[in-house]
């Protein structure tokens, strides 16, 4: 083929070669779109399922469900009753704010396997309306694992009216695989009110 002939043919290879990227770009496009289009679509519906996700959450987790308190129970038909751990109970308040808090009972002996309720009562005398969150912590770290709350007022803020008070359980059982070596455990809450959080952190 000469000169002139390769020459006369390039443009013509090169409208197809540019049609064919146009092609491309408007499929990656199309796909982009609908990609798009699916997550919008899902992010929709999650807003709507949050609610029986959090169902199935408690169902897995155990946190706030009455039917895992019932499963629960089949535990306390064989306990470990050949030992005993104490478990202490903590009441921690921040340093600014105007709360009572404090365990009904500083410790239970438990046998591991059986479940349990302790209680706090906490007091409102801020002065005002509140919301205030319990954030737990377990000791020692190697008994996380092996304490399981089913219930525990934790689990989500508490709403108190001024001058409120309330009794707050949490229930709970010590799972029989927790190591020999450990025969005690402190459960400790700290009773934060979000209003005084940022005179906390100062």
């Amino acid at each position: 083929m000469s000169t002139e002939q390769r020459e006369g043919t390039e443009p013509g290879g090169g409208k197809e070669e540019q049609s064919a990227r146009r092609d491309a770009v408007k499929t990656a496009n199309r796909s982009l779109t609908f990609k798009l289009l699916c997550f919008a679509i899902g992010s929709f519906g999650f807003g709507f399922a949050l609610v029986p996700l959090y169902d199935v959450l408690c169902s897995v987790t155990g946190v706030g469900d009455q039917k895992v308190l019932a499963r629960a129970a089949v535990v306390t038909e064989k306990p470990d009753l050949n030992r005993t751990v104490t478990v202490d109970f903590i009441a921690e308040l921040p340093s600014v704010g105007n709360w009572e808090f404090r365990p009904l009972v500083s410790s239970l002996q438990v046998h591991p396997g059986k479940l349990y309720e302790a209680q706090f009562f906490a007091h409102n005398l801020l002065g005002h309306d509140t919301i205030a969150q319990a954030v737990p912590n377990i000791a020692p770290s190697k008994a996380v694992a092996y304490f399981r709350k089913t219930e525990c007022f934790c689990f989500s803020p508490q709403h108190f009216a001024i001058g409120e008070e309330k009794v707050m359980p949490v229930r709970f059982y010590v799972d029989p695989g927790l190591p020999g070596y450990i025969d005690r455990i402190a459960l400790a809450y700290t009773f934060y009110d979000p209003s005084t959080m940022g005179s906390v952190r100062k």
